[in-house]
């Protein structure tokens, strides 16, 4: 039996397995030995959790990832009579599977973590507060969503890039920058931080996070079909 046209993508796509199974966690690895060190050489302090940063770095790697699966995978893909589509919903397809072995990563590294009591020095690496703080499958769901959404945002851009070169780049990163700017100044304005961040911490729960990422991941998806619609190689 043959594989459809989106699996062939998804193998397509494999061929460089470093790239899409070993580096965001060898970054991932990196990240939790330097936060190890890091901790190691600080004082323990009066807390049962010392958050650290370090899963970031598969997170982010993720994202490059999914750029690169657009700025450099797509153009042979097209030579070969792959469809925009089917590329389209290949990418997404492996970025869903990969996500959700991700996710479980992440979900098991909570459960050893809290069994050794933050790795012995009371780390919370697999844990970020009001985002991965919940029971264990909620933490899979989240991550998984999370990873997902980081793999097309990056697509997003890698489109954007082949359609509009490395202005037309620069030009939509510089635009979500500035709406983002424009909403802090907005929030200083009014004075409203204090009221943000109790919304945060006391009104949002880590299944709300999820339903909102899951809402992006959406958006994005559109977003970046619609692009890759009317990209030109």
């Amino acid at each position: 039996m043959r594989p459809t046209p989106i699996v062939t993508v998804a193998r397509y796509l494999l061929l460089d397995r470093f790239t899409y199974l070993v580096l965001p966690w060898a970054w991932a690895a990196f990240a939790f030995i330097l936060d190890v060190v890091v901790l190691r050489l600080t004082p323990a302090g009066h807390t049962d959790h010392r958050w650290v940063g370090g899963l970031a770095a598969a997170f982010l790697v993720v994202f490059v990832v999914g750029a690169q699966s657009v700025a450099r995978a797509l153009p042979f893909a097209l030579t070969l009579g792959v469809s925009r589509r089917t590329y389209f919903l290949g990418a997404t397809s492996l970025a869903l599977a990969l996500a959700v072995c991700f996710g479980l990563v992440v979900a098991v590294g909570q459960i050893l973590e809290g069994a050794t009591g933050g790795w012995g020095i009371h780390m919370a690496y697999f844990r970020i507060p009001y985002l991965l703080d919940g029971p264990w499958y909620l933490s899979w769901l989240t991550a998984t969503t999370a990873f997902v959404l980081l793999f097309v945002y990056g697509m997003w851009y890698g489109l954007i890039y082949r359609r509009a070169g490395l202005p037309g780049t620069a030009l939509f990163g510089a635009t979500q920058l500035g709406v983002l700017a424009l909403a802090a100044i907005i929030a200083t304005w009014v004075h409203g931080w204090t009221g943000i961040g109790h919304f945060f911490a006391t009104a949002i729960t880590a299944s709300d996070v999820t339903g909102v990422l899951a809402a992006v991941v959406a958006a994005m998806l559109a977003g970046g079909f619609a692009t890759i619609r009317r990209l030109t190689v």
